[in-house]
């Protein structure tokens, strides 16, 4: 009896293993079944004989100078359970013996598996920290794979570098693409700012799948000056960054909006002041044209500390 309870166990087990894997076909399965001892003997070196161009060798291989290709690690796919390659594109007999690609996951677009079979290979391992709101996100709606964005056969995986993951991102963002070739950008084409400090590309419960709950919190990050709280605060720093700021690029200084006093007097048009056209505020002999809307910084020469003042006597944010 407890032979017969033994065999079972070993039987739901085996078959939990195979649950998922594409069925092989009947007159290739004694052969595969043949192969199954020699890809445990001989690993990767069975698949280096074809895919040799891919990985640019055995000796000198990508994949063995990535966190996947490391056999030491039991935590990485080529060290858990001595699968190697299979370990992610899943049982090889078949496709060793018919060369058709049908019968593992190729984790490209025209693959046989499902989008969700291909990400699930991923996720299997990569389910924890950042990708825990993958399904909040606006990638997985859009129905991205991981490998559209990672390529971990490269010894080097371009999305984990600031300058590579800006191609990356920017290959489909293409109005992002657009923003930051303007005069006045954050620096991510000079690859001292990656898309990731400030979007999470994984998900995000945030608006435009920001790493912080609010955009001014993403912002405030780096600009820690802005953050306050201050004695005299200007009300749209406060509210969002946005309302004068354009986050990837703008045609003027400081990636405004729009250029002062314009920018200013969408909230502020008192009558008589220098800033307001046609209003006899001007200087002598102008025509009434307001002096600071001609000249310099605009507002900006009065009111320098725009964004608030911790002085006694800000309120008007000129000290």
């Amino acid at each position: 009896m407890r032979r017969l309870y033994a065999w079972l166990f070993a039987l739901t087990v085996a078959l939990g293993c195979q649950a998922g894997a594409l069925a092989q076909p009947a007159a290739a399965a004694s052969a595969a079944q043949g192969l199954v001892g020699q890809y445990s003997q001989e690993g990767a070196d069975t698949c280096l004989g074809c895919h040799d161009d891919e990985t640019a060798g055995y000796s000198g291989s990508a994949i063995f100078k990535t966190p996947h290709g490391q056999r030491g690690n039991q935590h990485a796919p080529f060290g858990a359970g001595g699968l190697q390659c299979e370990a992610c594109h899943g049982p090889g007999a078949a496709h060793a013996i018919n060369k058709k690609p049908a019968s593992i996951n190729t984790f490209e677009r025209h693959s046989t598996f499902t989008l969700q079979q291909r990400n699930d290979t991923c996720m299997a391992c990569h389910n924890g920290m950042a990708r825990t709101g993958w399904h909040a996100g606006a990638h997985e709606r859009g129905n991205l794979a991981c490998t559209d964005c990672h390529k971990i056969h490269r010894e080097r995986d371009a999305v984990l570098t600031k300058a590579g993951e800006a191609d990356v991102c920017l290959s489909c963002h293409k109005g992002q693409r657009a923003d930051f070739h303007k005069t006045s950008t954050h620096p991510v084409r000079q690859g001292l700012m990656s898309c990731s400090g400030c979007h999470s590309a994984h998900g995000s419960s945030a608006p435009a799948m920001l790493v912080k709950p609010t955009l001014n919190q993403t912002c405030t990050s780096c600009h820690a000056d802005k953050r306050g709280p201050l004695l005299w605060e200007h009300a749209p720093v406060a509210e969002d960054c946005s309302l004068c700021h354009i986050a990837h690029g703008s045609v003027r200084p400081a990636l405004l909006t729009k250029s002062p006093p314009l920018l200013c007097q969408q909230c502020h048009s008192p009558a008589n002041h220098p800033s307001v056209a046609r209003t006899g505020a001007g200087l002598p002999g102008n025509g009434g044209m307001g002096s600071i809307f001609l000249v310099g910084s605009s507002c900006i020469n009065c009111h320098s500390q725009v964004h608030g003042s911790n002085h006694p006597s800000g309120a008007k944010l000129m000290r």
